[in-house]
């Protein structure tokens, strides 16, 4: 008998003669059939006329006529009966149970030879189906079928090749485990549970379906919760299809209820942890007896935790957690620091302890000495979490540690911090390090620790670190003085100068090259900070021949040997702006003046002008071509020209000199970039020009001021006026004069422009702008006593102002 079964495989479809035929069982008696269900009778009854039917459909008949307001009558012959009494038929009870249990003992033994591979797919999803329906009519049919040996053939078509079969297999085996703990045993026996976990991951989403649902029905047994959870990978599918949003929504349920009766099993709410379902260890931590609680919070302390979990523990857990730092037993708390760190290094979770109140418990941990002390370790752990706290940039100057209202940046916890630092191992002294990084990093809060540092003396100690050994100790240091170094330049020059290595060790730091990494930046940062006109600082980079390490770098960023990431902006900033430094020294220090020929340093500044997008950069390249091109005058060559001989006494022709040619028009001789620093003679003239046009008004004021040094005292002021002409730079000037952006930029372009209007065409022409003239009269009124009596200058030249030396002359001739 063929049958394709595709998934809705009924067996009632077949007459019973078929089944009977094809299974050779004892044919039915008529009389073991209930007249009016036409089945098999379980519990026969006779009635008044001794008529025997099934009772519950008698029962049913007599409630039908008496509900009808009809007399009771038998089904059969319609007899008016006077009793409904019912009398058991125990003796056709009895042939029936006999007749049944013959009769299924021949079916499960046809079912046993039904059941092997090489039987039809027909033959075995009827023995299957059979299977299914015998169980489903009594409990101790199950016993029959494990006594027949049939579970592990059962279980054995989970190999076959067909779809069809290992699915009802899936189902049959449910069928017989479920409420019958001895099934679920023989079905677990060896390595089944590994195949039907199998299951849950095939594609075809019917095995899937009655894999989780075995499975569900074999988790009910909490012997076998162990050994489901043991499973490699088990409790991640599960937890995977629970959380599906394409998955069967009976699947999802099943998968749900599966993993809540694995959680009765400790090791399955470890592994479920451990798959981000945090929430079954968070109920034993917050609800179990405290052994259980104190091994929850441990192991949650091991975990590796996405931030989303983090802050779902935080939520969750974070406040008892806090609790337990503040009132439990030493074993208590080191487990549950142990859990804190784990959940404070995401910024969004650290701000849930905060307002769960972790500071003043986990200060105090770190503070208190005596017999009540946390071991070293654990002191560690809480320098740890207070690092990841503080890294969440939430502002701590208003939350109070005790009932004095001190805070995490009052000078007394700063000072203590600053102790810790100088007197414990080099674990705990890198995280308070980086608990002053933190600190250090928010404008709200880094004058009051620059404070406490300087009033405590820490600044040679922490310099130190700079030389340690341990590098995330090293990076931790130079964060911090780049963090306060913009507040206390000069003390860290000072300092850098005064000790042995210090300043050599930060140099070797920048000078590595593996990338660019945050530390080295934030090292050319702390240089960057420190004060540009402290000569001995820069001599002393000079003798360490810092600047060339630093110009090879700039050039290798430049030309793309260095690969970026995200710290090559700062690290390029801090390299231009600690090289500008040395063009402070230019006028006092010839041997730097050589340097900046030797490296064409005037070429180099002028190629980054161009750096757009990197404000400092350009800045910084503005001033040092200001300190050089101040320079050029002094460096230019000026030709020789012979004394006049006595011809020209007598013959006036011999007395003119001879036309030089390729001078300078600015200053009147031998000019080049690389050895006297021309900005004309550089082309920086035309990309300094375009930085006048910038948002950030610093950069503004920088390439102003270098231009301006084309129209300073010693230089041919016309020629300079002319050359801003052709390069298009009047007209920005003017409206940088107009902007009145900062008082800085006004007094520098009140200077320029009263040296421009010294041409009296460009004078003319700039005498009929009216904006002009106002933006002048403003600085007249509004600016210092120098700029005033600059704007009065310019507006004489554009005749604003009557030119009283022109009426009355000049005393003493």
């Amino acid at each position: 008998m063929e049958e394709y079964w595709d998934g809705s495989y009924d067996a009632s479809r077949h007459s019973d003669e078929s089944c009977h035929e094809k299974l050779h069982v004892e044919p039915i008696y008529e009389s073991f059939l209930c007249p009016l269900t036409k089945q098999i009778m379980r519990d026969p009854v006779t009635i008044e006329n001794g008529h025997t039917y099934e009772r519950g459909a008698i029962m049913k008949w007599f409630r039908e006529c008496r509900d009808s307001g009809r007399r009771p009558v038998c089904p059969l012959t319609l007899q008016e009966l006077t009793s409904t009494d019912l009398n058991p038929s125990i003796a056709l009870r009895h042939t029936i149970e006999e007749w049944t249990q013959r009769n299924d003992a021949a079916q499960l033994d046809n079912a046993c030879r039904s059941l092997s591979p090489g039987s039809s797919e027909s033959d075995i999803l009827q023995a299957l189906d059979y299977i299914i329906r015998i169980c489903h009519k009594s409990r101790l049919n199950k016993h029959a079928v494990r006594n027949a040996d049939l579970i592990p053939m059962i279980s054995d078509m989970l190999k076959s090749t067909s779809i069809k079969v290992r699915c009802k297999s899936l189902q049959t085996l449910c069928v017989v485990a479920e409420d019958d703990d001895e099934n679920k045993e023989v079905i677990a026996a060896g390595d089944i549970v590994r195949t039907i976990v199998k299951f849950l991951s095939h594609d075809h989403s019917q095995e899937r379906k009655e894999a989780v649902s075995l499975l569900f029905e074999l988790s009910k047994s909490e012997s076998l919760c162990e050994k489901i959870g043991g499973v490699n990978g088990a409790v991640l599918i599960l937890v995977g299809l629970a959380s599906s949003k394409s998955e069967n929504v009976l699947t999802v349920e099943k998968a749900e209820k599966t993993l809540e009766n694995l959680e009765k099993d400790e090791k399955n709410v470890r592994l479920m942890a451990e798959n981000s379902r945090l929430r079954p260890l968070l109920t034993r931590l917050l609800e179990g007896p405290p052994e259980t609680q104190l091994s929850m919070a441990a192991y949650l302390g091991e975990l590796v935790l996405s931030n989303d979990v983090k802050v779902f523990v935080a939520q969750t857990a974070g406040s008892a957690l806090v609790d337990v730092m503040k009132s439990g037993s030493k074993q208590a708390v080191e487990a549950a620091l142990k859990a804190l760190n784990q959940i404070s290094s995401h910024e969004a979770s650290a701000k849930i302890l905060i307002e769960a109140g972790i500071l003043p418990p986990l200060v105090k941990d770190l503070f208190i000495v005596g017999t009540n002390q946390l071991p070293m370790k654990l002191k560690e752990v809480s320098a740890t979490v207070l690092a990841n706290i503080v890294a969440s940039g939430a502002s701590f100057e208003s939350i109070p540690l005790d009932s004095g209202h001190k805070t995490l940046i009052s000078e007394d916890v700063v000072h203590n911090l600053l102790h810790l630092i100088s007197n414990t191992g080099p674990a705990i002294e890198c995280k308070l390090l980086q608990v002053l990084v933190g600190l250090t990093s928010s404008s709200t809060s880094v004058l009051n620790i620059v404070s406490a540092i300087k009033s405590s003396g820490a600044t040679i100690s922490l310099i130190q670190f700079i030389e340690t050994p341990q590098r995330d100790i090293r990076m931790a240091s130079i964060k911090l003085l780049h963090n306060i170094s913009p507040y206390m330049g000069q003390e860290l020059s000072d300092a850098l100068q005064g000790t042995a290595g210090q300043l050599g060790s930060l140099i070797r730091v920048i000078a590595e090259n593996n990338g660019i990494t945050e530390e080295q930046a934030a090292a050319i940062g702390l240089l960057a900070e420190l004060p540009e006109r402290d000569s001995g600082l820069t001599r002393r980079l000079l003798a360490e021949d810092a600047f060339s390490m630093m110009i090879s770098k700039i050039l290798k960023i430049r030309h793309g040997d260095i690969r970026g990431n995200r710290f090559v902006t700062p690290f390029l900033e801090g390299l231009v702006r600690v090289l500008s430094r040395i063009t402070y020294l230019l006028e006092s220090e010839s041997g730097i003046v050589g340097f900046a020929q030797e490296h064409n340093l005037s070429a180099l500044f002028t190629d980054l002008l161009q750096t757009n997008g990197i404000d400092k950069v350009q800045m910084a390249s503005a001033i040092a071509l200001e300190n050089l091109s101040q320079q050029s005058k002094n460096l230019t060559r000026i030709p020789e020209f012979p004394e006049p001989g006595i011809c020209a006494s007598i013959f006036p022709c011999f007395s003119k000199q001879t036309a030089v040619v390729g001078l300078c028009r600015i200053h009147r001789g031998h000019c080049s970039i690389k050895e006297s620093f021309c900005l004309l003679e550089g082309k920086a003239v035309e990309k300094l020009i375009a930085c006048l046009d910038h948002n950030n008004e610093r950069v503004v004021e920088a390439a102003l001021a270098a231009l301006c040094t084309l129209l300073d005292d010693g230089v041919e002021i016309e020629q300079g006026v002319l050359v801003l002409c052709e390069a298009d730079g009047i007209k920005p000037i003017l409206e940088v004069l107009q902007e009145n952006r900062t008082d800085v930029l006004r007094k520098r372009a009140v200077w320029a422009v009263e040296r421009i209007l010294r041409t009296e065409d460009i004078a003319y022409v700039i005498s009929g702008d009216q904006n002009v003239g106002t933006a002048l009269v403003e600085a007249f009124r509004h600016g210092d006593y120098r700029t005033r009596q600059i704007a009065e200058r310019a507006l004489k030249h554009v005749d604003k102002l009557p030119n009283f030396s022109a009426i009355y002359p000049k005393v003493g001739g």
